[in-house]
């Protein structure tokens, strides 16, 4: 889907016509300008002077697939009883854009005329008031429209904004259950399709062999020699590549042929197969598919979400967990990794990614898996957990700042990524924990915590942030009341 946003610029007939149509010529450059330099285009669609074309233009905004969010600013006073209904029924994401067309003040020309068409100050303070008075989600972005820090902003919220329309059309592809009496991959998928759109079914693993029986040798041909492009090949077993290349064509063909974007699956269900789809997985992820272990539905359909939220970065966004912690006094670190599926998106430059093959002594293997092997890139990162509390989602985000692996660890063949977590190690950990977080995350370099707070408020679901500042003592306040909050509510 190519997406674009909706420039909507408020004003009323009280000034006259050749002030409406400066308005509107100044409203087609702005867009035109912006788009320049934003993500995703933005169309000027119309200058708003009435309910009936306000509610008109909003009824278009939300049957059009291609429109991802509402952006509105008001040129002039627009009077705000105008805007409810449009605002009631508005389903897209909305951006209130506080800006005003000149910079500055003319200091020789400023004159009553000047100050009837220039009156955004007036205009935005009329437009936020009834959009707080209807409790309606928005996010408000105030500045000049030709700074470079407002068009970042603008470009972070758009891209918000498509997470959001990704998650309305998702649809999660589980081969297999569950693994068995894990709490947190549980969740009520009646009320995730309700409250985010995400339709999540179950395909049985024999489903998932017999498309791998299909699948021809010319085919496995082609991918490998994909593979060989992409990455190192450090075994002889070049059988259980092969194997896994055969796995990842039959779970992209059921994928795409059923409109789905994300995977899961789980050890303790692979009937009929030889191997944990492992490099399989991982190169999926690397084409945009989110996945998740152990049968975690919540953490696949995130992954897809924020890969697709990062898209014009370097594209990493991956299924993470957490598996063990480095704790000597005053280097404290978290180790991340899985048994098989991360995804290389998160491979450090400096060397490919390795296909290798091991042992892997869980689940019902018959035989030595294929998986890519690599450290993680350096940088500041998050990471996301996607947590069903009963009657609502609680969605945590933590920043870590991701560093070189202090040790080599020679023995450990899977991909991993070290980070030190905010605000340290032991008080992350308590609050992450006090918040109900998963042992599954989504992490990335791409997307910030102020997008997923955008992306939270525009699903209506609760969020956490977890950053430099936050202590146990305070997170444990914010929870109290945000479950008061949310039961009100």
């Amino acid at each position: 889907m190519k997406y674009n946003f909706w420039f909507v610029v408020g004003s009323q007939f009280l000034y006259g016509p050749e002030v409406l149509e400066i308005v509107e010529g100044r409203a087609r450059e702005m867009a035109e300008e912006l788009s320049r330099y934003l993500p995703y285009p933005l169309v000027y669609k119309v200058t708003a002077k009435t309910n009936q074309e306000i509610t008109e233009i909003v009824k278009e905004a939300n049957y059009d697939d291609s429109c991802a969010g509402i952006i509105t600013w008001c040129h002039t006073f627009s009077p705000s009883k105008m805007w409810i209904n449009g605002l009631v029924n508005l389903q897209k994401p909305y951006c209130h854009f506080a800006t005003q067309y000149n910079l500055e003040i003319p200091n020789d020309e400023i004159d009553m005329d000047f100050m009837n068409l220039n009156q955004a100050a007036h205009g935005d303070r009329e437009h936020g008031f009834i959009a707080a008075r209807l409790r309606t989600p928005r996010k408000i972005i105030a500045g000049y429209w030709k700074d470079a820090a407002v068009h970042e902003r603008l470009g972070r919220w758009m891209k918000s904004a498509v997470g959001a329309a990704v998650s309305k059309t998702m649809k999660v592809m589980r081969f297999g259950d569950n693994m068995r009496e894990v709490a947190v991959t549980e969740g009520d998928k009646v009320y995730a399709q309700a409250k985010l759109g995400w339709q999540v079914n179950t395909w049985a693993t024999g489903d998932l062999v017999a498309e791998m029986n299909a699948v021809t040798e010319a085919e496995i041909d082609a991918l490998m020699e994909e593979y060989t492009s992409k990455y190192d090949i450090a075994t002889d077993n070049v059988d259980a590549i092969r194997y896994q290349a055969r796995e990842e064509i039959a779970m992209k063909k059921m994928m795409d042929r059923e409109g789905c974007m994300a995977f899961a699956n789980t050890f303790q269900d692979l009937y009929g197969m030889e191997q944990l789809p492992g490099l399989a997985s991982q190169h999926l992820m690397s084409q945009g598919y989110g996945y998740g272990g152990e049968g975690d539905w919540k953490v696949s359909a995130m992954t897809a979400i924020m890969k697709a939220m990062g898209e014009g970065g370097n594209g990493a966004s991956a299924f993470m967990e957490d598996y063990t912690y480095h704790l000597v006094a005053g280097s404290e670190y978290s180790l991340g990794a899985h048994m098989l599926e991360v995804c290389p998106s998160l491979a450090a430059p400096s060397a490919r990614p390795r296909i290798e093959t091991h042992h892997l002594g869980i689940g019902m293997n018959e035989k030595d898996p294929a998986r890519l092997v690599f450290e993680g890139k350096e940088g500041n990162a998050i990471v996301v957990s996607l947590i069903d509390m009963g009657g609502r989602l609680r969605l945590i985000c933590q920043d870590i700042i991701c560093v070189k692996p202090i040790m080599e660890m020679p023995n450990l063949p899977v991909a991993r990524v070290m980070w030190k977590a905010l605000p340290n190690l032991t008080e992350g950990v308590e609050c992450w924990i006090t918040a109900g977080g998963a042992h599954h995350t989504v992490l990335s370099y791409d997307v910030t915590a102020e997008q997923m707070k955008d992306w939270a408020r525009m699903m209506d679901i609760e969020f956490v942030h977890i950053g430099k500042d936050t202590t146990v003592a305070e997170l444990e306040k914010e929870l109290f009341y945000n479950d008061l909050a949310w039961k009100l509510k």
